[in-house]
């Protein structure tokens, strides 16, 4: 598996260096701010959705369960990362690869961004499936500059889905026995007019 890993983002990352538009556009899209920032902000329009007040405390109580499952993300990756430290391609792969985003110095394996956004695209797809499928492809596209920019291997990507996928299942089947709680910060914020 690791050589089809390399064999792939080698071959990817092959592609830059030859359209300087496209890898700035990928260095945008690859960045710490951009993707993360969409991601934030499509939660915070959910937040504020919704055609009644019912159907808003639904969407409200959906996205705080995604911002929980956000959070355990990172924590899952952490996990990972602490007992498996796989090095990143261009640690492995440096003298075949145009890095086009800064070093990172954590494991590579899952990939902690990817994880994050498709937490964040379950939540969203949970409420409506149209705007969530866009939050999927957002995610993916996410990872695959980061898998072009020589960051990631493609194996990174598929985990970090995985685990966000699968913390946000977790965290809606925690949600049925935190609900008084969670209910309960809903009103809270609505009392102080933030929802």
């Amino acid at each position: 598996m690791n050589s089809i890993d390399a064999n792939i983002v080698i071959w990817l990352n092959a592609l830059s260096g030859n359209v300087k538009l496209f890898d700035d556009l990928i260095r945008v899209v690859a960045s710490d701010y951009l993707m993360p920032m969409v991601f934030s902000l499509a939660m915070f329009g959910l937040w504020f959705s919704g055609k009644n007040p019912a159907e808003r405390v639904r969407y409200q109580l959906t996205m705080l369960v995604g911002i929980s499952a956000l959070s355990i993300s990172n924590v899952v990756v952490w996990l990972f990362n602490i007992t498996w430290d796989r090095p990143r391609p261009f640690v492995e792969h440096g003298d075949q690869l145009n890095l086009l985003f800064y070093p990172p110095t954590d494991p590579s394996f899952p990939a902690n961004p990817v994880a994050v956004g498709f937490a964040t695209a379950t939540a969203a797809w949970t409420i409506n499936r149209k705007f969530g499928w866009w939050m999927f492809a957002a995610a993916a596209v996410y990872g695959c500059s980061r898998l072009y920019a020589g960051v990631f291997y493609p194996s990174d990507i598929i985990g970090g889905a995985i685990v966000g996928v699968a913390v946000y299942g977790f965290t809606s089947y925690l949600r049925r026995f935190l609900e008084p709680l969670i209910t309960g910060f809903v009103r809270l914020i609505r009392g102080l007019s933030a929802a």
